[in-house]
């Protein structure tokens, strides 16, 4: 396994719709674990395949004290509830704003072995689920502000990551 590089919002990847994997083989394999493992390096709770240069609609999200979620060709299929939220992106480090996410998400796709999935989220799982599948279609959270100047800088400790 190995840790990516993480690209960031300047990178033309982040605005490109992510294509569709056709078939999971072992360098689809590779790059999932890749992916698990950089988004622990990097203190994240989900992580796209566009935030490390590539641009296949894979995703992978790990909430604290819970299994790992893998999910290949994910679209969300309902939604449901609004609730405003405090977000932050590991492509646009330092900065987080307020907006509007829902509150349960169900998602279909697929696992790490090609198995049909449907993941039911609300709360920190429905928002993970949404930030990640905008990723996928080239959307940050940046463009659900009402306007960039409602971005908030945060400090973060370059040893923990954490803010």
């Amino acid at each position: 396994m190995a840790i990516l590089p993480m690209v960031d919002y300047n990178n033309p990847v982040l605005r490109q719709k992510a294509k569709r994997v056709s078939s999971i083989d072992g360098a689809i394999a590779q790059l999932i674990d890749d992916m698990v493992e950089t988004m622990r390096e990097v203190g994240g709770v989900g992580l796209a395949a566009p935030q490390v240069g590539v641009p296949l609609r894979i995703a992978v999200i790990e909430l604290p004290d819970e299994e790992i979620i893998v999910l290949v060709n994910p679209k969300i299929v309902k939604r449901s509830g609004e609730r405003q939220i405090e977000e932050g992106c590991l492509s646009i480090p330092g900065y987080r704003g307020e907006i509007q996410r829902s509150e349960k998400v169900t998602v279909k796709g697929l696992d790490r072995f090609g198995r049909e999935i449907r993941i039911k989220g609300e709360g920190l799982l429905a928002q993970a689920l949404e930030h990640e599948l905008d990723h996928l279609d080239g959307t940050l959270y940046i463009d659900h502000l009402e306007s960039i100047d409602k971005l908030t800088p945060v400090t973060v400790d370059v040893e923990t990551r954490e803010i």
